[in-house]
């Protein structure tokens, strides 16, 4: 049963109960056991989220106006047809509401009676008394900076009053077991605006990422304490809500029907999921004095320092030319082991040599040109063998107990750039 929030909302307002001491206890005398979740019908939120809500959780999730993070959320909602869902609202009337539900595929559209309950309130103490009289399995609000708490004389979205009406949901969360998300707002640089402290309270972050003149959506977890951090879903915006992509590779992966120079294929991991992303690279001659150098998707200290290593160990005068690097996709690329198909893009354009199509890399690049081992290589081999490539270049070094036998793709070692450029273009 959940606790009164009355008017007062003594019990919401953390002064502690005094009688109650905590004693510490010795770890192995403590009893573990594993987390219960919701298995959503969206396995892409599921994903991210580490496998499914998990009850008494606080999830924050950011992104930029437009986006979608609303429409995720309400999605999310309708899907979920055997839970009491209340969805609070201080941005948009129920009217809004109600015609985004039905702008939503028909499977999740509100046409007969469901457990989602919409309340457009922004006082605290009103969304506990409702929450008190309902008692729902799940409660979305929307957004976090547009509620204001009685117990704090400011503004909404100010500093304080964030933090508190955070502070009051998370204290209803954990003594309720009531998993609760938070839709916020981001600042000009695209962090969750709101305190810093705001992200330290809360179980899990969720960025909500893309362009909004594109199709696809990114949801990354940027904090988790209940799965991996590393994780991201994506999705399909259209009409009729948001689609789940179960294989990114495929919309990442252009369809070309002749090949083309300064394209490369790359094996790369977001968490423990396994992409191959296309690689796009243009090298021109500076038409001024200082050349340019810029990167979409990419880190460009980074890629400044393949050309470095380009021009040092391997003779590419590059110094005077202008480099453009593109990942495809819109995806923003951490993972080092796209390092080889970026600097073979760069000479593939460099040099006019186009690169098969059915050929990809998976090898992180050192400042002496030594192709270097990277983590998971068998699951990047399968993921690039399952999408019909022929032929993929990895490191010597990640050959050490690889069963090349059960493979059909062809792998190629090697152990220095030269080596990877000699059997590509001679």
């Amino acid at each position: 049963m959940i606790q009164k929030p009355g008017a007062a909302v003594p019990e919401w307002k953390g002064a502690g109960n005094l009688s109650r001491v905590a004693k510490p206890s010795a770890i192995h005398e403590i009893t573990y056991k594993e987390e219960s979740r919701w298995v959503s019908p969206d396995s892409e939120f599921n994903r991210v989220l580490g496998g499914g809500i998990v009850p008494g959780s606080l999830v924050l999730i950011g992104g930029e106006p437009g986006i979608g993070k609303s429409t995720l959320m309400l999605q999310l909602a309708l899907q979920l047809k055997d839970r009491k869902i209340l969805y609070v609202s201080g941005e948009e009337s129920e009217h809004q509401i109600k015609m985004r539900a039905e702008r939503l595929s028909n499977q999740n559209a509100p046409k007969e009676k469901n457990g989602v309950f919409i309340l457009t309130e922004t006082s605290t103490q009103n969304i506990f008394k409702q929450i008190e009289i309902l008692e729902p399995g799940l409660v979305v609000i929307d957004s976090i900076q547009t509620l204001h708490s009685a117990h704090i004389e400011s503004t909404p979205g100010s500093v304080s009053q964030v933090r508190e009406c955070t502070a009051e949901l998370m204290r209803f969360a954990k003594e309720t077991s009531t998993p609760v998300f938070l839709i916020g707002h981001i600042t000009k640089d695209g962090s969750i605006a709101g305190p810093k402290i705001l992200e330290h309270m809360v179980d899990t972050v969720l960025q909500f990422e893309g362009d909004r003149h594109h199709v696809y959506r990114i949801l990354r977890a940027v904090k988790n304490r209940f799965g991996s951090a590393s994780e991201l879903g994506i999705y399909e915006m259209q009409g009729a809500g948001l689609r789940e992509v179960s294989n990114p590779s495929e919309i990442l992966l252009s369809q070309r029907d002749e090949e083309l120079t300064g394209i490369t294929i790359s094996a790369m991991l977001e968490g423990v999921r396994p992409m191959l992303i296309e690689t796009q690279a243009l090298v021109s001659p500076s038409a001024y004095g200082t050349p340019q150098r810029s990167a979409t998707g990419f880190d460009t200290r980074r890629m400044n320092m393949l050309l470095a290593v380009l021009e040092k160990r391997c003779g590419f005068r590059l110094s005077a030319k202008d480099v453009f690097l593109n990942i495809a996709g819109g995806l923003r690329v951490e993972d080092p082991a796209v390092d080889l198909g970026i600097i073979v893009a760069i000479i593939s354009s460099h040099e006019d040599i186009a690169v098969s199509s059915k050929t990809c890399f998976a090898a992180e690049v050192g400042l002496s040109g030594e192709v270097r081992a990277v983590n998971r290589i068998e699951h990047r081999i399968a993921e690039a063998e399952k999408l019909g490539f022929e032929r993929i270049y990895i490191s010597k070094y990640n050959k050490k107990g690889l069963d090349l036998s059960k493979y059909l793709i062809k792998i190629e070692t090697a152990s220095k750039i030269e080596d990877v450029f000699t059997s590509l273009f001679g």
